[in-house]
């Protein structure tokens, strides 16, 4: 099912480069810079939304204020992505009600990972669709056009993490810790697992269609 995500951020960049990445990882996302226009169409429909982005420096409008008017009509779970960093902002955060904090600058697909968390704790999703493929992290299954395959914990974790970092050149190395594999794991042993993964998927490692090989470095999901 898809999930919803209101967000409000005056960084245009910023609230391109989030929307972008959301909409990569299956998020309908609807952007406002102004705090008042976002609270006024918060308030047509409050259950619209999954979860809320929240920056703290905006115009008109603080941030926390937002927060407030927020939690007082619903309690959909907020995130604040703000460059306020500092224990002091975080800790009136969590006062307020939300359920994450991220500084800036962080990588995007953090933000898809925190936002994942929170969704299984409410117990609104176990489940996201990225590109072909719909994911579900609870069975480790993975459907692929109206076709699903079984994943072992460690292909779940191998490929939720070339996902995450897809168009990107992944290590093994990167893969072992993501894995929570032993450090000295050799690297044949995720070459194996990334062939088991390759079967399931039904990608052709020769003419790939999802999973590329990068000689001497790793892998790269293209799909």
């Amino acid at each position: 099912m898809t999930k919803h995500v209101l967000l409000i951020e005056d960084d245009l960049q910023m609230q391109q480069l989030i929307s972008d990445y959301l909409d990569d990882f299956g998020y309908v996302t609807r952007a406002f810079a102004n705090p008042k226009e976002a609270l006024e169409h918060f308030y047509d429909d409050p259950k619209a939304y999954d979860v809320i982005i929240l920056d703290l420096m905006l115009p008109q409008m603080d941030g926390f204020d937002v927060c407030k008017k927020i939690k007082a009509c619903h309690d959909t779970p907020i995130i604040i992505s703000s460059a306020r960093g500092d224990i002091g902002n975080k800790i009136h955060g969590y006062e307020l009600g939300v359920d994450d904090y991220l500084a800036k600058p962080y990588e995007p697909r953090e933000l898809v990972l925190r936002i994942e968390a929170i969704l299984r704790r409410a117990g609104r999703t176990e489940s996201f669709q990225v590109g072909d493929f719909t994911l579900d992290t609870a069975t480790r299954e993975v459907t692929i056009e109206e076709y699903t395959v079984s994943l072992t914990k460690i292909e779940m974790d191998i490929f939720l993490h070339l996902l995450q970092n897809r168009s990107h050149a992944v290590s093994r190395e990167q893969l072992i810790q993501a894995a929570s594999l032993p450090l000295d794991t050799k690297n044949r042993t995720i070459d194996m697992h990334i062939s088991n993964l390759r079967h399931k998927i039904g990608d052709d490692p020769k003419n790939p269609k999802y999973i590329r090989s990068l000689w001497g470095i790793g892998y790269k999901f293209i799909g």
